[in-house]
């Protein structure tokens, strides 16, 4: 049976009493091993006094701070399955998350009492529990002894529910067990190359897949700096904690890069950056190489599973030095726990010529288990143990993975196939654009015509025939954008994939789209 995904912090208590576990910069705490192992024991043991019972739910709706990561471990330690809630949403989203997980704890943090309010006037649930003296004065309460059966709990027992940004409509809760959290443990430190002495920081918040990578950390015994993410902030601390790896999506490096005395920042402890999130231009993957004193690797996932494929340490070398460069496009090749395919709709894998699009299927330990109260959808989404990701690519003769779109943003203009992602390319190859989207809107003649919506860097400037011109060097006539929108920022998902329909939305309000 897989290990019990709980006992991270009594290994490392047992090795490491005294050394740092976690240190939570925005409440500025720091524990150590021992520390974080006797809270974890007296708080499932807690919760387990409120009546909770293996495989009931502990929904929490928080930002990042040390008493998530004592959630997780408490929950996988007691048999419970955490459910974290995202404090992004609107009520009415909250509620029906509640609804869809009915867990038997809720724990908040006092910032979002207005919306547990709403909830408690509506939802079914036994006991509600604010952090601070609330929760305080139930570890004290509590004993701190090995929680009854816990030597039990491990392999396919549920351990979270990770709900998806709801980048396609409603948000779906991917169920994952404590032998996929390892699984996807396994892909990571595999491909990150962990070594004992790292210090990883949590840029994104713990509602979401990123907390996976994060708890690996753990699993090695290394410390944990947890913050919410502001670019500046971030730099400030990699510097004062010597942080030598994180994750960061397309925005967040996009950010970080555009502070103001970037380089006045000693950034040398760090060792490796994985980047994800999205399909990252490869203008930026060179900036990010040229600006970070470390390796890049790309991580390539979703919630229902992490680790899928990943760009090597060794690849961004060798394109940065003219060998290979079109792969800095490409999100790598299979992880090394994971067997993926690039296949048409009846499951045939595509030609490996580069050109060729299918979606792609991953078959994996490290998928979730289920859709949560989705059996339909699961059985559409897992079949004969494949996972179809709905992501569209291509792959070339030495099995690399090259994203041309999801499956529901591919644009159709005269009856041809227009990917988003190879326009967004060639829109971010202009120098005044941060980031970038690009959506189809309606086209009385064509059916769908081609909008860049664009973020410009602070302090550029660029105008719509800007962007076209730059975008039409890169491409056939007939993917250029017709038009271009400037906003502030785009609508994302916690991973930092931008959620293309709410972009959509404006322009197909009267009239279906067909994709």
């Amino acid at each position: 049976m897989t290990l019990n995904q709980g006992f991270i912090p009594a290994k490392w208590a047992a090795l490491t009493p005294r050394a740092l576990a976690v240190h939570d910069v925005p409440h500025e705490r720091r524990v150590s091993w021992s520390q974080l192992d006797e809270r974890v024991r007296r708080l499932a043991n807690g919760l387990l006094g409120l009546g909770a019972r293996p495989g009931d739910r502990v929904a929490v709706l928080a930002r990042n701070r040390l008493e998530y990561v004592e959630l997780y471990f408490a929950c996988g330690r007691a048999g419970l399955v955490l459910q974290p809630l995202n404090w992004r949403l609107t009520g009415d989203e909250l509620v029906r998350l509640v609804h869809d997980g009915s867990p038997r704890v809720v724990v908040a943090d006092a910032e979002w009492a207005a919306r547990v309010r709403r909830l408690q006037q509506v939802c079914d649930v036994a006991r509600w529990l604010e952090f601070g003296a609330d929760y305080e004065q139930l570890l004290a309460a509590s004993s701190d002894a090995e929680p009854d059966g816990s030597e039990h709990v491990g392999g396919d027992d549920p351990f979270f529910i990770l709900y998806t940004g709801g980048t396609t409509g409603r948000a779906k809760g991917a169920l994952h067990t404590h032998r996929s959290a390892e699984a996807g443990g396994v892909n990571q430190t595999v491909a990150e190359r962990i070594v004992p002495g790292d210090v990883y920081l949590m840029t994104g918040q713990m509602f979401h897949i990123p907390i996976v990578l994060a708890m690996n950390y753990l699993r090695h015994g290394c410390p944990l700096v947890l913050v919410n993410f502001e670019a500046e902030q971030a730099l400030r601390i990699i510097e004062q904690e010597r942080v030598s790896a994180f994750l960061g999506i397309t925005t967040m490096l996009n950010w970080m890069m555009a502070v103001p005395g970037f380089a006045a920042h000693d950034l040398s402890s760090l060792r490796n950056i994985q980047y994800g999130g999205g399909p990252m231009p490869s203008s930026i993957v060179r900036a990010a190489l040229d600006a970070f004193p470390c390796s890049l690797i790309q991580g390539y996932g979703q919630t229902e599973g992490p680790g899928m494929a990943f760009l090597s340490q060794e690849d961004h070398v060798a394109a940065v030095a003219g060998r290979h460069p079109h792969r800095l496009r490409s999100c790598g090749r299979e992880g090394f726990g994971a067997r993926l395919r690039v296949v048409d709709p009846g499951g045939r894998e595509v030609p490996l010529d580069g050109r060729s699009p299918g979606q792609i299927v991953v078959r994996s330990e490290a998928n979730m288990a289920r859709y949560w109260n989705r059996p339909e959808l699961t059985a559409r989404t897992v079949r004969d143990g494949w996972m179809w990701t709905g992501d569209i690519a291509t792959w070339d003769e030495q099995r690399y993975v090259y994203i041309v779109d999801r499956a529901k943003d591919m644009i159709v203009s005269g009856g041809e196939n227009i990917y988003s992602v190879q326009v967004e390319e060639a829109v971010a190859a202009h120098p005044a654009v941060l980031e970038c989207a690009v959506i189809g809107v309606p086209d009385d003649e064509w059916g769908e015509n081609v909008k860049a919506v664009v973020v410009l860097k602070p302090d550029a400037a660029a105008t719509e025939a800007d962007i076209i011109t730059t975008a039409k060097r890169h491409l056939p006539s007939y993917q250029k954008p017709k038009s271009v929108d400037f906003v502030a920022s785009l609508p994302k998902a916690p991973t930092g994939k931008v959620i293309k329909r709410e972009l959509r939305a404006p322009y197909w309000a009267d009239q279906e789209r067909s994709i």
